[in-house]
């Protein structure tokens, strides 16, 4: 991709960050992103520190990752802090928002961004990867969105916003655990926000497409080149487009936005 093109793509995204920034319309609001310490989760901690949001930053295994992550955000003038708690754990999750609600506040907005991937095909696939996946993906969401949900309604205000997936909307080759959590994810999200709408809580989805982050640097020539021909635009996205729409779902502009699916795939599903 040439550097002209790759700059033209860019722009519209810093556009939308600076029109953020400049109203700070997250202004007073804390924001928790678990697995903020890196690629999605980390473009979105600083998207919401860049319009004004103080953050804190789950992380399970990455701290040094997620301490720089902390630091960006401060140099946006965010109050900025750092958890560690594997989602898969209830008592782990629980002891961290006891810890956040006691040592920050309580929590306005919640991006449920931790996921991990254990992939093989159905006849090879384990019960404990089958087990792995589900307990972070989608048990892990409902544990900390349990813990943290009674503020918002306190408050009459919220966001949640999960990171569904292209892959839960079609399946994928080898990846049963992680359509399912991911398609656990869209129902989630749909039945939550019907149940909190009247609360001031809106809950939505954001489903990305193929993003350059970790869990797609290792895909081979042969497969970026297949899921590239599957996308109208013919390329991987970044983690600052996929941030882009959860800043935005995260701000009174989106207030009559609940239960929706928003994809960031490039074209792929539509």
């Amino acid at each position: 991709m040439s550097a002209i093109l790759e700059e033209e793509l860019r722009a519209p995204v810093r556009e939308a960050r600076a029109e953020a920034v400049v109203h700070k319309v997250l202004e007073g609001k804390k924001a928790l992103v678990t697995g903020g310490s890196r690629g999605i989760g980390r473009a979105t901690v600083l998207a919401l520190a860049e319009a004004g949001a103080d953050v804190v930053v789950n992380y399970r295994s990455c701290a040094e990752a997620a301490e720089e992550t902390s630091a960006a955000a401060r140099k946006l003038g965010a109050d900025a802090h750092v958890y560690r708690a594997d989602l898969s754990s209830e008592d782990e999750t629980k002891r961290m928002a006891d810890a956040i609600l006691d040592e920050v506040g309580p929590i306005d907005i919640l991006v449920n961004n931790a996921g991990i991937t254990r992939d093989k095909t159905f006849l090879k696939m384990t019960r404990t990867f089958w087990d792995e996946v589900l307990a972070v993906n989608l048990t892990g969401t409902f544990s900390i969105t349990r813990a943290l949900l009674p503020s918002m309604v306190e408050a009459g205000w919220g966001r949640v916003i999960n990171l569904a997936s292209v892959v839960g909307q079609t399946g994928n080759f080898g990846q049963i655990n992680y359509s399912v959590s991911k398609a656990g994810l869209i129902g989630f999200t749909m039945t939550l926000a019907r149940e909190v709408a009247k609360k001031g809580i809106t809950v939505n989805a954001v489903a990305p497409g193929f993003i350059e982050t970790d869990m797609t640097k290792d895909l081979s020539d042969g497969a970026l080149a297949t899921v590239k021909a599957m996308t109208p635009m013919g390329r991987l996205g970044r983690a600052e487009e996929v941030a882009a729409a959860i800043q935005f779902l995260a701000t009174p502009l989106a207030s009559y936005i609940t239960g929706q699916v928003i994809p960031v795939n490039g074209g792929m599903y539509m």
